[in-house]
């Protein structure tokens, strides 16, 4: 399901008093008062301590020092016995609260520290998992100037910050006969402030501030204690609210009741409120969150704890896109049991008889409007922690990452491509998809399968989607559909030329396929090109590795792969092509590390040759002059800047039945990067699209100069263009000059690729327009709506083009 990130939250459990920036050096301590820093790593009883030891450096992490300088961190110091020692065993890491102790000893600004031998009082407990002095409050470097004497800081007698309304706190200090003199107005007290005489009462969010004062010693450092009040009496739905975050995030509440409907795991559970509002608005689930927690299914219980907006799992961390999930923390509050073995809430069905989610719209007013009726972002928020079912699921892609992308009631009421899929439109990114995480990665699942019965499970979100949480061994009866790989319809002929484009999926020859054997992937692409495409006369091929693959050692050359790839089709029944190529520069085109992916052509020489001509060089642009390519093959414009970290394409001059042709490969950027559907950005910014543009530019730019040369000229662009028919990629692409031969592909055949259960065109052919009428178009649906335990061979799936050339003008 999810795996929890460790979170950075602020310890509710705790006193937040801590010394601010007035504090002053300590006493001077007697001998039998410090402890040594050996002393202090073997005590580790959580009790204030003053320890004694040289400053050597600061603390990077678990065992690791930074023993010279220039430091860099200011949070921390590391004190030990001599100030040589470099054993991390015989180290005590030392934290620096952001208080004056912190601004006189780090090492960013006082280097000249380092060395230097201090009392550092603090209390001695675990940091950063080893044994440290933690809350550092006040320091003395030895032999220095003993300060003035100075009372002892106030302390309180509520240890937590989180408490209920009408708590008493009493405030009490160790400086016998002392007074104290108290601020609740954030205002740091003096002896005009409040006389404390009797316990105070907490019955808002508040923070006292304090400090005990006697004659003949320095008042004390102000002690700070902040207190907020748990907010009672409150249901789910009050929680959740009716939008995306919490009415009452970061408060604190108690007393919340709810069943347990879903264990994650030992430190999360989803619980579903009983007794319901008639708000269809608002949740009635929720996460909460408590380690080791020992609930079970069935469990009524009354939760106490902060609420969060939390982002689970996911791309958050890198892009800070997805939403979040609103959370009881209950880490330092409270769970308690009041039934075991209820029977559980009645799940809301999804589809025919049940609600029904938006269709067209994810939203369309950036969360102006909570309107769940008609965003499906809103839609599967408004049920966010909630037991649902979905009837009869159709599957509308292959299982990935243990999870299923699927619509209700066999997909009756969707309009289905020809797989059982659901293609996207302009307009139309398909909100009704819903996701069902059952954690099997193993599951085979295929577009066009589905299930008779129902899936039930709470809904959550992870990865940028909503999702529905369920295990495998609690699905319904599952049914193999129908949907099989295909055979083109089209078949060599004497006068036509056959072109394809095969994104062929990072292959090298030493790809390991599913059996861990370097042959399966070869022989699957050989059998999809020989049996399923019919052995084109020539195929473009992208994402073609290196010979050796990811291994990162310089090699570029491609001649190993396409060797094996060649061999395997003529062992198959094919023809014995022929590979050409342009080897990128050594790590410039971007893919996975040390496979220098790039495009490349297979052609069958019995029917087509390779014109000849001087083949280029990665750094060196293609022209064409005199009705030939400049160089052959040849990349487009390599140098510029719009192709950084991508895919150069190369173009390559072909002749068949004496008429030529110029086929250029493409790859364009990937969307990688690109902010989620169903992210916190709405409309979500699709960054890659400004590199798309530039590079489609480019190569429409090539293809004008080529028909201003030759007007009677004949060129195919093909590849994997990593946009759809419909933007403003493919639309600058085609200009005024080509004809996208996608677009004539019927709607519900008009697929290549399968991204999060939304079937789209990725890979496209494209013909100058002086070719588009005498051209066939077929993409073939061996791969995207399938695993590779249905023989998959790659991601993409194939597109095919036959044209007839003769007369061609």
């Amino acid at each position: 399901m999810f795996k929890r990130k460790t979170k950075k939250l602020t310890n509710i459990s705790i006193i937040f008093a801590m010394v601010i920036s007035l504090i002053l050096p300590m006493q001077t301590a007697s001998a039998a008062d410090v402890l040594t820093v050996s002393e202090a790593i073997a005590k580790q009883d959580k009790t204030i301590q003053t320890v004694e030891g040289y400053i050597v450096g600061t603390v990077k992490s678990t065992n690791s020092y930074q023993f010279e300088g220039p430091f860099t961190t200011a949070t921390n110091l590391a004190l030990a016995d001599s100030p040589d020692e470099r054993d991390p065993k015989k180290i005590l890491p030392v934290q620096l609260p952001q208080n004056a102790v912190r601004t006189a000893l780090n090492l960013v600004d006082h280097p000249e520290n380092s060395g230097k031998k201090v009392h550092i009082k603090g209390t001695v407990e675990a940091y950063f998992s080893v044994p440290g002095l933690k809350n550092a409050s006040e320091y003395q470097f030895v032999d220095g100037t003993p300060p003035e004497p100075q009372a002892e800081e106030v302390t309180t007698s509520v240890e937590g910050q989180v408490v209920s309304k009408g708590t008493q706190v009493t405030l009490s200090t160790a400086t016998p006969d002392a007074a104290i003199y108290y601020t609740i107005d954030g205002s740091n007290p003096t002896t005009d402030s409040t006389l404390y005489t009797a316990p105070i009462t907490i019955n808002e969010d508040v923070t006292i501030k304090a400090i005990a004062v006697k004659e003949g010693l320095k008042n004390s450092s102000i002690a700070e204690f902040k207190y907020q009040v748990a907010l009672s009496g409150l249901r789910i739905h009050d929680i959740q609210g009716a939008g995306h975050n919490s009415p009452v995030a970061n408060k604190v509440v108690e007393g919340v009741e709810g069943i347990v409907t879903k264990v994650v795991d030992e430190r999360n559970f989803y619980m579903q409120d009983l007794q319901p509002d008639n708000d269809s608005n608002t949740s009635e689930g929720v996460l909460v969150y408590q380690p080791n927690h020992g609930q079970t299914e069935g469990n009524v219980v009354s939760v106490n704890g902060q609420v969060k907006e939390w982002v689970l799992e996911g791309y958050s961390d890198k892009l800070k896109t997805d939403l979040a999930m609103t959370e009881i923390n209950a880490q330092y509050g409270s769970i308690s049991i009041l039934e075991e073995d209820h029977v559980l809430p009645s799940a809301l069905v999804i589809g025919m008889f049940g609600l029904q989610p938006p269709t067209k719209v994810i939203d369309n007013d950036e969360f102006a409007e909570f309107d769940p009726q008609e965003d499906g972002i809103d839609f599967y928020e408004s049920l966010e922690g909630m037991l649902v079912e979905i009837n009869n699921p159709a599957v509308i892609a292959p299982q990935k990452y243990g999870e299923l992308v699927v619509l209700p009631d066999r997909g009756e009421y969707s309009r289905l491509n020809s797989a059982g899929g659901l293609n996207i439109t302009e307009f139309d990114y398909n909100p009704e998809r819903i996701f069902v995480d059952m954690g099997d990665e193993s599951f085979v699942a295929k577009s066009g399968d589905y299930f008779n019965g129902a899936i039930t499970g709470v809904v959550s979100y992870g990865f940028s989607n909503y999702k529905v949480l369920t295990d495998a061994e609690d699905l319904p009866t599952f049914v193999e559909g129908k949907t099989k790989p295909e055979v083109t319809r089209i078949h060599e002929k004497h006068k036509e030329l056959t072109i394809a484009s095969f994104n062929v999926e990072n292959f090298s020859a030493n790809e390991e396929g599913r059996d861990g054997t370097s042959d399966e992937k070869a022989e699957r692409i050989a059998e999809s090109i020989v049996h399923n495409l019919n052995a084109p006369d020539i195929v473009g091929l992208v994402e073609m590795q290196d010979g050796n693959g990811p291994t990162k050692d310089g090699t570029t050359d491609a001649k190993e792969s396409a060797d094996r790839l060649i061999a395997e089709i003529t062992a198959q029944g094919g023809p014995e092509y022929v590979y050409t190529d342009i080897a990128p520069v050594d790590g410039e085109d971007g893919g996975i590390p040390g496979g220098n992916i790039r495009v490349g052509f297979i052609y069958n020489p019995e029917r087509v040759s390779l014109v000849e001509g001087t083949k280029g060089t990665a750094t060196e642009a293609v022209g064409y002059e005199n009705g030939k390519l400049t160089l052959n093959p040849g990349r487009i414009d390599p140098m510029n800047p719009a192709f950084e970290d991508s895919r150069k394409p190369v173009a390559a001059q072909f002749e068949f039945n004496g008429e030529d042709v110029i086929v250029v490969a493409n790859h364009f950027n990937s969307k990688g990067g690109d902010q989620p559907l169903f992210g916190k950005n709405q409309p979500p910014y699709l960054g890659s699209e400004v590199q798309r543009k530039e590079i489609a530019a480019i190569v429409n730019g090539f293809v004008k100069d080529v028909k201003e040369e030759d007007k009677n000229a004949k060129v195919v662009l093909l590849g994997d263009f990593n946009d759809f028919e419909f933007t403003d990629s493919l639309e600058i692409l085609k200009g005024n000059e080509l004809t996208n031969m996608i677009e004539k592909v019927p709607f519900n055949e008009r697929y290549t690729y399968s991204y999060q259960g939304n079937a789209q065109v990725l890979d496209h052919i494209l013909v100058t327009n002086n070719m588009a009428k005498k051209t066939k178009v077929d993409i073939v649906h061996i791969n995207s709506q399938f695993m590779e335990e249905h023989g998959r061979a790659s991601d993409h799936d194939p597109v095919l083009i036959q044209v007839k050339l003769d007369k061609v003008k």
